[in-house]
């Protein structure tokens, strides 16, 4: 059995193929697998480090904009396009794969096409609410549209193809309950835990309110609080803290961190969330069932985070702040609120549980046998 993945440009495209690929693996020891991505994507770092193949082509995304820097970029993404296919016809001819798998990111739109014109099974997969642009050229070929919410049925011209998977969670997110998590933080009494981040380089706007929040909790000490500013924020965020007259090494409660190594601990212990609406983010959250503050990135192609935020708000288990009606105080007036009521707490858990989908990888693999089983 050979499977071909097919992803890259962010973790919120590979991950699901990872996680995919090693159910497959455990379920199928024999089955060769081989991941396919863009030669600069995140994917180079992301996939060696779990042990499997890569090879790549040059595929580049199209610049969503009018600007001369825009049209200048769209020209060299269109020379790129022969060659991509070119490259993904050589993959698929030396691999042979019985299965081509995308999960979003401009790499897989040569890959998964060259596959469907070949007649070989293909399937994609949606984190997002909405589809992005590979994904809306794919869903027209593709055999099966794999999606992370119910309510993105009615995005796809095909919908008797789509099937509601989910987005997986790494399964370490599952491997603690809140009182181990915890006690392995060295949380000694009964205060709730926040968590706040905005990705691993950090949101220079959102990192700026939070020092505001930061300065504001310091007041009271009501909860604990871990922050992840970010490698580009951590090198600025603990001097607008001090100019603020915020000593943190007084509040051992709070505290500031370049990256959030032990998310999955950090996450199970947590009480309440503010973060981005990336969908590999909304699928933790939800997966371990977490009342959060969900602030959308402005600055993503077709302000998709939003639309998975709205899902979310929707349901009662998020409440939506658009950056733009962001401040320091109102994130922090809406978390004292939201910790100081369990009874609504508690209704944005049973709700956000409730749009999860924990046994994602496994609904994705059974989309896979499927196209495999002759």
């Amino acid at each position: 059995m050979n499977v071909l993945f097919t992803c890259g440009g962010t973790a919120g495209h590979i991950n699901p193929a990872i996680a995919a690929a090693r159910l497959l693996k455990e379920r199928h020891p024999e089955a060769n697998i081989l991941f396919a991505g863009a030669r600069r994507g995140m994917e180079n770092e992301l996939v060696p480090r779990e042990g499997y193949p890569l090879e790549t082509v040059d595929a580049m995304r199209f610049q969503r904009s009018f600007s001369w820097f825009a049209i200048r970029y769209n020209i060299k993404t269109l020379y790129c396009l022969p060659k991509s296919r070119r490259q993904a016809k050589k993959i698929i001819r030396k691999f042979r794969p019985d299965l081509v798998v995308g999960t979003g990111g401009y790499a897989s739109y040569p890959v998964v096409r060259e596959a469907a014109r070949q007649g070989i099974p293909t399937v994609i997969h949606e984190s997002n609410a909405v589809p992005g642009l590979t994904t809306k050229m794919l869903a027209k070929i593709a055999d099966r549209i794999m999606v992370g919410f119910e309510d993105s049925r009615g995005n796809y011209p095909h919908p008797e193809r789509v099937i509601v998977t989910g987005t997986p969670v790494r399964g370490d997110f599952f491997t603690r309950t809140r009182a181990e998590a915890r006690k392995e933080l060295g949380l000694e009494d009964d205060r709730p835990l926040v968590l706040s981040y905005f990705g691993s380089l950090g949101a220079r706007e959102m990192n700026r309110q939070m020092a505001e929040f930061i300065r504001l909790e310091s007041r009271e000490d009501a909860f604990y609080h871990i922050h992840g500013a970010g490698s580009a924020g951590y090198q600025w965020m603990p001097e607008l803290i001090r100019s603020m007259d915020v000593d943190l090494n007084q509040h051992p409660n709070i505290q500031l961190k370049e990256y959030i190594y032990n998310m999955s601990v950090v996450m199970a212990a947590a009480d309440f969330v503010i973060c981005r609406a990336g969908a590999s983010t909304i699928s933790e959250v939800t997966a371990l069932a977490k009342p959060c503050i969900l602030i959308p990135s402005p600055n993503v192609a077709g302000n998709h985070q939003e639309k998975n935020a709205r899902v979310l708000e929707q349901r009662g288990a998020a409440v939506l702040l658009p950056e733009a009606e962001c401040s320091g105080q109102t994130l922090f007036e809406t978390t004292q609120r939201l910790l100081s009521r369990p009874d609504e707490l508690e209704a944005m858990r049973r709700a956000s549980g409730g749009v999860s989908v924990p046994d994602a990888a496994q609904r994705m693999y059974e989309v896979m046998m499927e196209l495999i089983r002759p």
